[in-house]
């Protein structure tokens, strides 16, 4: 048999920035495949290119069929992929199985975007290195044919070495969140999905394919986190016969996406990171990416108090307006009144989607408080769940056709409550309206200056009807409704500019960079125990960076878990975020009181470090040690907490390195015990004394600081200062 060379390939695409490089090879027939993910090559001649090309080419033509091809940007069973393919999809009930033809290639040193058609169908992809070396990749397809076309899925995958042999993803529940499991990598085809309409507390969160278990800062990892904020599918395809495939994409219900001829579908952006520093390197292309975007904040970060734990929905106006001046005068800088002040709204069963101020409880309104929060000096917030609604409202007695869901689940089966409330079908028009209309006068009346966006239900059995009720068609609708509350976000901050927008799922079910493209933080979890939050914070900061996290004071004990813990221990953890309080300052001893004044003042010190620098942390042998540290971009500053959330195994606890420091300088090291000392066992260690030499940065790196036995649920608050 005689082989047909095929035509000429084109020559390979290099991207490259701060570090890290993709590079492509085109061949003559279909779509690009990526030759190299991961640390910069440096600018590659093309003899270089070649020999890049050759020496990772598993097969010669003709070859057989257990040396696999390299695997397209979206591959296919014509491929010869027999893993997840990144494509499925149905032009009027039959399937779909193209040919891609690169019709389009255009770009820069950083981004190729690329268009590709086969039989009606039109792909666009734009892959590109951003800022801090982040990868993102999308996908887009358009119905340029005749008939309907039904996506099953539309996946984003990049390849990584048969080396990464462990795969970290992540699960969790309310009030703990974010909890990774790493285990080997997975052969064959393996998804992870969560299906809740929301990210959900379990949610994946991130994926990640790394050689050997993860640690803090060593190893080399690849990571994918998908921008979306419903449901999702991470995917991980270790076949014997190609390369690692790593990625995800949106997790799409039977029929949920029908293209008529002329529409598209927009898959969501997945961000890939590769780092040979490891978790920490991961987290510092994150972070760089996400503080370069024009929308990222760029004032301080006000200290806030948030009125949840402080008085529930027990609002009494002259209450609450002493509350607001306790806050003022330790201190805060952003008062939030949080559920329970519009219509009927006395415990959870009522008023959710009539965002109207309740008289019974508020007879002049909330002008009044909004005036005497501004004239504290202070930033004045509000809370809403705009995409809830409560069967026991006006707007669900007025509009029953406006509930997201199975009819036959409106009410809920015995058992299953969901916090007595029900979605609101944003796509809807006349519901997306009035939503907008009543938070709009609102936040126009008051001069709100924060909204705490809230969404405390799963989405459940979500059903869309486009049309009327009588005569509309029924569909999944989680997509719909996303996009719809993606519009919503948009339009009141273009409404209200300056407007700043917490996403708050229940805690921190949200959290993702779908919805911090709009909003300006989240709220972690609504766990404000400090021991459970230590962990909390460490994970979500994995890819956020700690200006964009929630972290308040609650009061003791905890009201999520019952646990009581020192004053000085919670501020260390809230420290470490977006800091504020969720805790009712009038019932403060004076102590407390001064403690707590004394926090405040250490926060608007430190923050523009804290929100600034590199997040770095310790990796350490004792599982119930934490050592974690910001260090500012010159390294002359940095701030670390070093902190407990069990007994220490040792009577003599290990040194902790404080990494990411200049070597080359020596620091002084002030523990900041203005709001409180943490307490310990035995002895003192000598650079704990007032007169203590200041310490080699390679020392505090490679060496480490002694640390005291400290109790459990302790943290000391290091603060260096180069010399």
């Amino acid at each position: 048999m005689t082989h047909t060379p095929p035509a000429s390939p084109q020559s390979p695409t290099v991207l490259r920035r701060d570090g890290v490089a993709v590079v492509l090879e085109h061949p003559a027939t279909g779509l690009p495949s990526v030759l190299h993910w991961g640390a910069d090559l440096g600018p590659l001649p093309a003899a270089d290119l070649a020999a890049l090309d050759a020496a990772t080419d598993p097969r010669t033509p003709p070859a057989p069929l257990d040396a696999g091809p390299r695997v397209p940007l979206l591959p296919q069973e014509s491929d010869g992929w027999s893993g997840r393919p990144g494509m499925v999809a149905l032009r009027d009930g039959r399937p779909v199985f193209p040919r891609w033809t690169v019709t389009g290639r255009t770009g820069d040193d950083a981004t190729l975007r690329l268009t590709a058609s086969s039989d009606g169908l039109e792909l666009s992809s734009v892959i590109a290195v951003g800022h801090g070396g982040l990868v993102t990749l999308r996908h887009a397809l358009t119905n340029t044919g005749e008939g309907t076309v039904t996506i099953d899925h539309l996946d984003t995958a990049l390849p990584v070495p048969r080396g990464a042999d462990h795969l970290t993803s992540f699960t969790g529940r309310w009030a703990r969140e974010k909890t990774p499991v790493t285990t080997s990598m997975p052969p064959g085809a393996s998804t992870v999905t969560s299906r809740r309409g929301r990210g959900g507390h379990d949610a994946p969160w991130v994926s990640i394919a790394s050689a050997g278990e993860p640690r803090n800062r060593t190893g080399e990892s690849w990571a994918v986190h998908l921008g979306w904020s419903a449901d999702v599918v991470h995917r991980t395809d270790r076949m014997t016969d190609h390369e690692t495939q790593l990625g995800a994409g949106e997790l799409l219900r039977p029929g949920e996406i029908r293209l008529a001829p002329g529409e598209t579908y927009e898959a969501p952006v997945a961000y890939f990171a590769w780092s040979d520093n490891g978790l920490d390197g991961l987290s510092r292309r994150f972070h760089t990416w996400l503080r370069a975007r024009e929308q990222h904040p760029a004032t301080a970060r006000p200290l806030v108090l948030n009125t949840w734990e402080a008085v529930y929905f027990d609002h009494d106006p002259e209450r609450v307006a002493e509350l607001a001046r306790a806050a003022a005068a330790v201190g805060v800088e952003r008062f939030v009144l949080d559920d329970g002040w519009f219509h009927d709204r006395r415990d959870d069963t009522r008023g959710l989607g009539d965002w109207v101020v309740d008289p019974a409880v508020w007879p002049e309104g909330l002008q009044p408080l909004a005036d005497l929060v501004h004239g504290l000096g202070m930033q004045f917030g509000l809370w809403f769940e705009p995409e809830m609604v409560n069967l026991d409202s006006d707007l669900a007695r007025e509009h029953p056709e406006w509930i997201l869901g199975n009819p036959a689940s409106v009410p809920s089966p015995d058992g299953l409550s969901f916090r007595n409330q029900y979605v609101l079908d944003l796509a809807h028009p006349g519901a997306w309206e009035h939503v907008r209309g009543q938070m709009s006068a609102l936040i126009d009346a008051l001069g709100v200056d924060f909204v705490k966006w809230d969404h405390n239900r799963d989405l459940v059995e979500a059903v869309h009807v486009e049309g009327t009720p009588a005569g509309g068609t029924p569909r999944p609708g989680t997509h719909a409704q996303t996009l719809a509350a993606y519009r919503l976000v948009d339009r009141l901050k273009a409404d209200h500019p300056g407007l700043e927008i917490e996403s708050c799922s229940s805690g921190g079910a949200r959290t993702d960079l779908g919805i911090l493209a709009r909003t300006d933080r989240v709220w972690a979890s609504d766990s404000n125990d400090p021991a459970e939050r230590q962990d909390i914070q460490r994970w979500t900061e994995l890819v956020l960076p700690p200006e964009l996290i929630g972290a308040h004071v609650g009061p003791s004990p905890a009201h999520s878990s019952g646990r009581a813990t020192d004053l000085s221990y919670r501020v260390a953890t809230a420290l470490q975020g977006h800091a504020g309080f969720e805790w009712n300052l009038l019932e403060c001893t004076p102590e407390e009181t001064e403690a707590v004044t004394a926090y405040a003042a250490l926060y608007k010190e430190l923050r523009g470090l804290l929100h600034s620098g590199t997040v770095v942390h310790g990796d350490t042998a004792d599982p119930a040690l934490r050592v974690r540290g910001v260090v500012a971009p010159d390294g002359a500053e940095a701030v670390f907490t070093v902190a407990t959330v069990g007994s220490l195994a040792d009577a003599r606890p290990e040194r902790v390195t404080l990494p990411g420091l200049d070597p080359g300088r020596r620091y002084t090291v002030r523990v900041r015990d203005e709001a409180g000392r943490a307490r310990w066992f035995g002895g003192t260690p000598r650079w704990l004394g007032k007169d203590a030499d200041a310490v080699p940065g390679v020392v505090l790196d490679r060496v480490g600081l002694q640390i005291p036995n400290l109790w459990p649920m302790q943290a000391l608050i290091l603060h260096l200062r180069a010399v």
